[in-house]
């Protein structure tokens, strides 16, 4: 069934990715991912709630017996721009000493949150910590980040769909849209 946003043709814009191509790149991903994790199976850690349509697509995609967890982080609260100060809401639950750990991270924008949770995480000793996001917006970047797998690269605007939200509104939605608020 497709929500192809039909309710919100108001605030919505222009599609900035659509279903299929967020499909097809989603399996991209995960064949990348099976390949270079070979036997050794990444602990996903799910940077919530932004990423877990994300989450959920790419490690059915992942042809490796995955584990996964949750953290959640706040820099945006309300706004449509980060605050640039991290919050962690939500710590994970497992251990990640020695652990091949995989962040899953629906947009990079200006950095600081990733940044922060690289150094957060990486304090915690895993074997490796490397990054998936979905999205990287292109140049916002205040950090330099070396993300290994990237979705798709767009335009430094405010994006709502596929987990991507303002206020809890239209993480629902299958595409990735422009959010042109109440005109």
């Amino acid at each position: 069934m497709a929500r192809d946003g039909a309710w919100a043709r108001d605030v919505l814009g222009d599609v900035v990715v659509s279903a299929k191509e967020l499909h097809d790149r989603v399996l991209e991903l995960g064949r990348q991912i099976t390949t270079d994790y070979g036997d050794r199976p990444p602990l996903l850690v799910c940077v919530l709630k932004g990423a877990i349509n994300f989450m959920s697509d790419l490690m059915r995609a992942i042809e490796l017996p995955v584990e996964v967890d949750f953290m959640a982080v706040s820099s945006y609260g309300a706004a449509t721009k980060t605050s640039g100060v991290v919050r962690i809401v939500k710590d994970l639950d497992v251990d990640l000493a020695g652990r091949d750990v995989l962040i899953v991270e629906d947009v990079v924008d200006s950095g600081l949150t990733l940044n922060y949770l690289r150094q957060y995480l990486g304090a915690r000793g895993p074997a490796s910590l490397e990054v998936c996001a979905l999205l990287l917006k292109e140049g916002e970047q205040r950090v330099a980040q070396s993300l290994k797998y990237v979705g798709f690269s767009i335009a430094p605007h405010f994006v709502v769909g596929y987990g991507l939200d303002v206020n809890e509104r239209f993480r629902n939605l299958d595409a990735i849209y422009t959010y042109v608020g109440r005109s």
